[in-house]
């Protein structure tokens, strides 16, 4: 099905990153095995993704606070081990923070940070608060539901970068061209998804049109030409909110965070701009509320402690809580590095940059 829904995009004109399979919670897999038939399971289920050339998602360890925070231990276990599976933790939704699940995950992470090898492992693991299921977006995508469903995701950070650069220093003319640029290319997204669900029977759960950036594909830049100045200056929160705005004015069915997307290390230009010290997590946490998507793929000091990550993770949840809005927090703990060194990750999806101190 993925594989057919990736040729019609193709055909069409939109290249497709990745195809990717969010499966049933991790919480219903380990369900009656053993701590070593888990790891066995998930070591065949990443060796099966690499070889068929998709992206796994394993889910959530914990959807409740009430969930033994056990299942999130063994996660870390997987985490370490496996080089593609993807999952989170959901530390708040309508019912309030999850406390259990915040303690649980900076343990958690913790343990992947010291395990891992260049304690990548991390990176493919998100703490997400008011998010709900279907999105399409990685790690944060979960679902409880019947299965057989579809959503679609863009990556669109490069449209962002075409209109910002023409109509710098103009906060409405941007906003609305803005919206009609992503209005135009969601719009074809949503009815090729619509020819896949009639072609494959499978149902169409929404667009996510945050404009996801990749690497040199930067959001970071894109806001930097409608500022002229560095990416955390004044006027960042307003490009923010003028991207926020317009995602939320597309008329598409709608998943996922469905916002602005600052992931610092998959993106070139944020991840220099954070080398350098031009903004930092309490800066994201601000942008946050006026849009974004919380603190994704943060790097950090390897000694950073426990109780110091449940603060952050804490801090998030919170935000999202308040305003009743989608956030999640991916930190990035990195084995032997301290404030003012650089990180050094081997991965083609990561962009090393200076850890910066925690304040």
């Amino acid at each position: 099905m993925l594989r057919q829904a990736k040729k019609i995009f193709e055909e069409a004109g939109y290249p497709v990153e990745s195809i990717r399979i969010t499966t049933q919670p991790f919480s219903e897999y380990i369900q009656g095995l053993s701590r070593q038939q888990a790891l066995g399971f998930f070591r065949a289920y990443d060796e099966l993704a690499i070889k068929e050339s998709f992206d796994p998602n394993i889910g959530p360890a914990m959807l409740r606070d009430g969930d033994d925070p056990a299942q999130v231990g063994l996660l870390g276990e997987v985490l370490s081990t496996t080089k593609t599976l993807e999952a989170s933790l959901v530390m708040a939704d309508e019912d309030g923070i999850h406390w259990n699940s915040i303690r649980a995950a900076a343990k958690m992470v913790r343990y992947v940070t010291e395990h891992s090898p260049n304690s990548q492992g991390n990176f493919n693991f998100t703490a997400t608060a008011m998010l709900q299921p279907y999105g399409p977006f990685f790690p944060g995508s979960y679902h409880h539901g019947a299965g057989h469903q579809f959503s679609v995701g863009l990556e669109s950070a490069n449209v962002v970068d075409a209109v910002f650069a023409a109509t710098s220093g103009k906060p409405q003319q941007a906003a609305d061209e803005l919206t009609k640029a992503l209005t135009r290319h969601a719009v074809a997204a949503e009815k090729l998804a619509r020819r896949v669900e009639d072609e494959t029977g499978w149902t169409y759960m929404g667009l996510d049109p945050t404009p996801a950036p990749l690497r040199e594909v930067s959001i970071g830049a894109a806001i930097e030409k409608f500022t002229g100045a560095k990416f955390g200056s004044s006027g960042t929160m307003t490009a923010a909110a003028i991207i926020t705005k317009a995602v939320n004015a597309v008329p598409v069915k709608r998943v996922g965070y469905s916002g602005l997307m600052v992931p610092v290390l998959e993106d070139s230009l944020l991840a220099r701009r954070w080398g350098e010290g031009a903004y930092d997590m309490d800066s994201l946490l601000a942008y946050s509320a006026v849009c974004g998507t919380g603190l994704d793929t943060i790097p950090l000091p390897g000694d950073i402690s426990e109780e110091r990550l449940q603060r952050i993770f804490g801090d998030v949840a919170s935000l999202a809580f308040k305003w009743r809005k989608p956030l999640s927090a991916r930190l990035q703990p990195v084995r032997g590095k301290t404030a003012g060194e650089r990180t050094a990750f081997d991965d083609p999806f990561i962009v090393n940059t200076v850890i910066q101190p925690l304040r």
